[in-house]
């Protein structure tokens, strides 16, 4: 593993352990990440697995285009929390290592401020600490340590106990209520615009700050406080890239799936779910395909949008509680995504100004969220742009690049599409904020959310299912258990969230109920 000198710590994570009575057969229905994690743990605990996905490929929102020797990531850019992804795999029985090539990337994130200042977010904390202190002014680097503290806190008294436990309810707060230190700490009822007001002076840093809302398609003036430990546990653990684009974590999950016994079979639309009444209550039987086919099961694993499982999978007797959720949950926003084939140039470079990641901010960024998530919203004019080029010959061309650039936009149930010419629009954003590429493109294809809608099924193209916006959504999101026993959610829009490691978490959360269920 190219791991640029980290250390397996930062691949390391909780790990734990499950025994008990394996069930006989269960069904998966949809081969995204949540999907293909949960399948891969259950059969390598020596359950009878079938993967069912109405694509023609696995891999969900982790998705991929290939044009002309171009290989875009049309998903994910980014993987933190790599212990998740190492977790998973090590349950069926690989190192990730083995499997994937792992690169830590340093900077983190190259950002570009609505002032026209630049600054690296390096992977080594005290070095960006430092270089905060001399570039940003005086004091800041504390004023981000202090955060930081904080954030950590933060981690330390909800991790464990929300992010990798079932959540049923708001009811569940009580689990934090062991210690009320836990509950000032975690300070629900703060936003993390407030946060970031309270410890940092500069309105640069807030900026940053506020941009991890946008990682579960928030805003950051609704989004709780607590969102800080994204920001924590980027600079603790690091952000990852794997060599021949993200896609290929789908692509060894499923590999995963079939090596420890399971099967994966695309092309194939569940209809419906199978419930049969019992005497002690409502259980699934099984499933139903488009074409009539029946395949009994005694666990079924949903890794589908909740409006989909409500509005097509469910009989309507099962679905209150999951409506009244939905109902109330807020949704995520979207996004607008430009892939571009970019020529090299004389440096081997896609531009000089490129990171891996590179962040260029809107000059006014309550602008951009009062356009996205006002009463009437509508495709920024000047959003933030988001650019993701890899330094991988297996993605391109000899001489090329392939560039990922994406903005946050509305979902299809608020537009219906951006305004014309919303890509050369961009990409003269794009050069007015230092980065020109417009001379040096040899392919360009433009993505709406209603793409994402029609490849995933995902209502509306919301990215992340259910957002965090306000101090109780993470309590709104459907829980893992299905409203029948036999029955259980999965993938980003139930708990705990959207995201590649929450995602992955939740898998786990999955697959450790249905083993100790049996």
């Amino acid at each position: 593993m190219a791991s640029q000198g980290a250390g397996r710590a930062q691949l390391e994570g909780p790990t734990g352990h499950v025994s008990g009575t394996v069930p006989r057969r269960a069904v998966v229905v949809g081969a995204g990440v949540g999907g293909l994690a949960t399948a891969a743990r259950l059969a390598a605990a020596g359950v009878s697995v079938t993967v069912l996905e109405q694509a023609d490929t696995v891999g969900g929102k982790l998705g991929l285009r290939e044009v002309d020797g171009f290989r875009f990531d049309t998903g994910p850019s980014l993987v933190t929390l790599p212990w998740t992804l190492a977790a998973t795999l090590e349950a069926t029985g690989v190192d990730v290592e083995d499997v994937l090539e792992l690169q830590r990337l340093d900077p983190i994130a190259r950002y570009r401020f609505g002032d026209g200042t630049w600054l690296d977010a390096d992977a080594e904390e005290a070095r960006f600490v430092q270089r905060l202190e001399e570039e940003v002014h005086p004091g800041a680097g504390v004023q981000w340590t202090a955060l930081m503290d904080r954030a950590s806190a933060m981690w330390d008294a909800s991790a464990d106990r929300v992010l990798q436990q079932p959540l049923n309810g708001v009811t569940d707060l009580l689990r934090l209520a062991a210690d009320p230190r836990d509950i000032a700490t975690i300070a629900p009822h703060r936003s993390l615009r407030s946060l970031g007001r309270e410890h940092l002076s500069d309105p640069r840093l807030r900026q940053l700050l506020d941009r991890y809302a946008t990682y579960s398609g928030s805003d950051p003036r609704k989004a709780p406080a607590v969102l800080a430990t994204v920001a924590w546990a980027e600079r603790r653990w690091g952000g990852w890239y794997v060599t021949g684009g993200l896609r290929r974590i789908a692509e060894v999950l499923a590999d995963r799936v079939r090596a420890c016994g399971g099967q994966i079979r695309t092309s194939t639309r569940v209809t419906e779910v199978r419930v049969a009444a019992g005497p002690s209550g409502d259980r699934v039987s099984g499933v139903r395909v488009e074409g009539g086919e029946v395949m009994d099961a005694d666990v079924v694993v949903l890794n589908a949008d909740a409006d989909q499982v409500v509005q097509h999978l469910l009989p309507d007797r099962l679905t209150g509680g999951l409506r009244r959720r939905l109902r109330v949950a807020p949704r995520s926003l979207g996004g607008w995504v430009m892939l571009l084939g970019i020529a090299e140039d004389d440096a081997g470079q896609a531009h000089e100004r490129l990171a891996h990641h590179t962040v260029l901010f809107a000059e006014r960024y309550d602008e951009e969220f009062d356009a996205l998530f006002g009463r009437q919203p509508r495709y920024p004019d000047r959003p933030t742009v988001y650019v993701a080029v890899a330094d991988d010959p297996a993605v391109a061309p000899a001489g090329h690049r392939a560039v990922f650039v994406l903005v946050n936009a509305p979902r299809t149930d608020q537009v219906a599409g951006p305004p014309l010419g919303y890509g050369d629009a961009i990409l003269g954003l794009m050069a007015r904020r230092g980065v020109d590429l417009r001379d040096r493109i040899v392919l360009r294809e433009e993505r709406t959310p209603a793409d994402l809608q029609r490849d995933t099924l995902t209502p509306g193209g919301a990215i992340y299912g259910t957002s965090s916006n306000g101090p109780l959504a993470a309590f709104l999101r459907p829980p893992n258990n299905g409203p029948a026993e036999g029955l259980y959610l999965v993938g980003g829009s139930a708990h705990p969230g959207g995201g590649l490691p929450l995602v992955l978490m939740s898998a786990r959360i999955v697959a450790d109920a249905v083993l100790h269920s049996a």
